[in-house]
């Protein structure tokens, strides 16, 4: 039957890759003996799938080499990860020989999925040296976006791609990596060869060398007891179980100066949301930036995305801005539940910051953040523009 699909394919002047379902639970002898008539029959290439995921990677490695020693056509092989190793396997298949891999992006597949795109390219390329032909640069791009897709979301310590891949929150870490980035990074792996960015957390293990790279970010100068002091307030914040934003550390860092820190460009007059199910969600922002009024109205696919849109419409005269992360959280119960609302936006240069704000209304909070965002992301920009 196999050289019968073989030979029909050929006929029709196709490229064929022949693949023996469930190959690694097959008896050996027999599973090369069909891999010796396809390849007789015109076969192109022959794939190894671990349909189940049960090879274990040295067993994977002493079964390619076995078939790469039987046939003469390039090998491909198609892993799964029931047992959380479909890289491994994959890997190990290259090292005995295998000139193809089958991947998915973020590992999405049947059951556990299959071996994950940006680790396998990432471990072809940085750790074994081979070319693969992938633009790495566009693999966090890639990955975000079938996120969004699928609706299947990444947990933050995804390798590669993950929001804390090359993220640095405990002292030490974020001392070594200030100084010198491969002290606590892989080195032959940046992030920027992926697309992402180094970011340092801070949060209840983060130390001074961090809490100061912060508030030098945004401009803000110090004494080492007020950044001492600084540092023991956000401690005591990240251990009640609050994330920190940068909008967190500049209202510490103003209450231990004893001053408000930067002004605000953009102050929020008011706002109205248009929804229903007979009508398209549009909303209209009204605020002051610097000394004009700016008005402007959008519409999204529901009221917290339309409103977003209205503001980075209004601004957009004023600076590029677009929302990279949004995340929403009840905190209390009940149908008046308060929600806190965490986004982070991204200028045109790639710097990220993020702010926090909570409200009875989903709405509200999400604009109130936006905005305070918005302005510390222009205050940091000014400083940055005279570096």
């Amino acid at each position: 039957m196999a050289v019968d699909a073989v030979e029909y394919i050929k006929e029709h002047g196709a490229k064929c890759m022949f693949s023996a379902m469930d190959a690694t639970r097959t008896d050996l002898d027999y599973l090369i003996e069909v891999y010796k008539a396809v390849e007789a029959a015109g076969c192109d290439i022959i794939n190894v799938p671990d349909t189940v995921g049960v090879m274990a990677p040295s067993s994977m490695y002493q079964l390619v080499k076995s078939i790469n020693n039987k046939v003469n056509i390039p090998i491909d092989v198609h892993c799964h990860n029931d047992f959380g190793i479909a890289v491994a396997n994959s890997l190990m298949a290259v090292e005995a020989g295998a000139s193809q891999v089958q991947v998915t992006v973020n590992g999405i597949g049947e059951r556990a999925g299959n071996a994950n795109l940006a680790e396998v390219v990432m471990c072809l390329q940085s750790i074994y040296g081979a070319k693969t032909n992938i633009k790495t640069e566009y693999l966090l791009e890639t990955a975000k976006m079938v996120e969004n897709f699928t609706g299947i979301h990444m947990p933050p310590n995804t390798p590669i791609v993950g929001d804390n891949a090359f993220a640095h929150e405990s002292g030490i870490h974020t001392h070594g990596v200030l100084e010198k980035s491969d002290t606590f990074e892989p080195g032959i792996m940046t992030p920027e060869m992926v697309g992402h960015k180094r970011r340092i957390v801070i949060g209840k293990h983060a130390g001074r060398h961090a809490v100061k790279k912060s508030l030098e970010d945004m401009g803000i100068e110090t004494t080492e007891e007020q950044l001492d002091e600084i540092l023991v307030r956000i401690k005591d914040i990240a251990n009640k179980g609050k994330r920190i934003c940068d909008a967190d550390l500049h209202a510490v860092a103003s209450a231990v100066l004893g001053r408000n820190l930067g002004n605000e460009t953009i102050i929020l007059k008011e706002f109205s949301v248009m929804t229903g199910n007979l009508t398209t969600p549009t909303a209209v922002v009204r605020a002051m930036i610097g000394n004009e009024e700016a008005v402007a109205s959008n519409y999204g696919v529901g009221p917290i995305d339309a409103a977003l849109k209205a503001v980075e419409l209004m601004i957009g005269g004023y600076t590029k801005v677009k929302v990279r992360d949004f995340s929403l959280e009840a905190i209390t119960g009940g149908s008046d539940a308060l929600a806190v609302v965490t986004i982070s936006v991204e200028d045109e240069d790639g710097r990220v910051v993020s702010a926090q704000s909570a409200s009875a209304d989903i709405a509200t909070a999400s604009v109130d953040a936006l905005i305070t965002a918005i302005n510390i992301l222009l205050e940091k920009k000014k400083l940055w523009s005279m570096q």
